[in-house]
């Protein structure tokens, strides 16, 4: 094990934190485990965007400091609990990705079966409950979860992932605030179109044939609707976690089913929260009242839509 290599990859991987906007100022931190009693980690108090090689402290498995001129972080026993359930991990980041830490913010579970690369390599994703930072309490709130996934939303606070390496560990985390940005953007245009079972059925299949597992396909899962997260539905009434922004998926069958059944009459299907927020969530615009009716909703956005066009008009004719 070259001990310097693994050191610069940590202030490397810091580096991408800090640059992706994951770790501003003082926040995050980073670990990786050296041997069966010490793990190398990240020190508090340090912007991870600057770190160096030197910069970096051991501990042992309980937290107790062992080397290094800076102090350790304070978040380490969130990392060593990671370790301790699952011997395999090596690497764990720690971080505040701003899309998928307004999604811990809002307690708003992570919705499957939209985009490929999610379902093939997060899957479901959890929301940890809230306890204060640094605490074991808090290390705690990961154990539920962590033999199920390598990723976790901490709920107001940020987001956990660990692998087999630093890069690994760090890329659930990136996939994971991209998505939600994702997530963020196409509910901003009105619309987030799902997967049925047997597309999401194919792609867990794919997903098998590249090695990796998924808690959908774990004993007793076998009646489990693949797309309305089941595998940690039971946890959300601890956390206070709610759907408001994203439909269930069997709420968007029987939308689509009343939709449908409507055009087939020659109707115009009912309209919930301008065809904007059928759940009226809180990622809806604002701008948009639920005390609103539909008709009033459509007049607001074709008075919204006059001002922007007549605007744009005039500055047509300047010079």
């Amino acid at each position: 094990m070259n001990l310097y290599k693994i050191k610069r990859e940590i202030c490397e991987i810091g580096q991408r934190l800090y640059q992706r906007g994951f770790a501003a100022a003082n926040d995050g931190n980073i670990s990786y485990r050296l041997g069966e009693n010490d793990v190398l980690c990240s020190p508090t108090m340090i912007c991870k965007g600057f770190m160096k090689p030197d910069d970096l402290c051991t501990v042992d498995m309980e937290g107790k400091q062992l080397s290094g001129r800076r102090k350790r972080t304070s978040e380490i026993l969130l990392h060593l609990a990671v370790m301790k359930a699952r011997p395999e991990v090596r690497s764990v980041v720690h971080c505040h990705p701003p899309h998928a830490t307004a999604f811990a913010i809002a307690r708003e579970p992570i919705p499957q079966c939209v985009l490929p690369e999610v379902e093939v390599f997060l899957g479901d994703v959890p929301i940890a409950k809230y306890e204060t930072p640094g605490t074991q309490k808090f290390a705690e709130t990961v154990l539920p979860f962590v033999q199920r996934t390598n990723v976790i939303i901490l709920a107001n606070h940020g987001t956990i992932s660990y692998g087999d390496s630093v890069e690994q560990a760090y890329w659930w985390t990136e996939i994971l605030d991209s998505y939600c940005r994702m997530l963020m953007l196409a509910r901003g245009l009105g619309n987030v179109n799902y997967f049925s079972q047997s597309e999401t059925k194919e792609l867990l299949d794919l997903k098998t044939r590249l090695g990796f597992g998924d808690a959908r396909l774990a004993p007793g899962m076998e009646n489990c609707d693949l797309c309305a997260n089941d595998v940690f539905r039971d946890s959300w009434t601890q956390v206070g976690v709610a759907r408001r922004a994203f439909e269930p998926h069997g709420a968007r069958v029987a939308s689509n089913s009343r939709v449908a059944g409507a055009k087939a009459e020659g109707r115009a299907p009912a309209r919930h929260d301008g065809g904007l927020n059928p759940t009226g969530g809180a990622l809806g615009h604002a701008s948009l009242s639920a005390s609103h009716t539909g008709a009033d909703q459509e007049a607001l956005i074709q008075a919204i839509t006059d001002r922007v066009m007549a605007a744009l008009s005039a500055g047509g004719t300047r010079p």
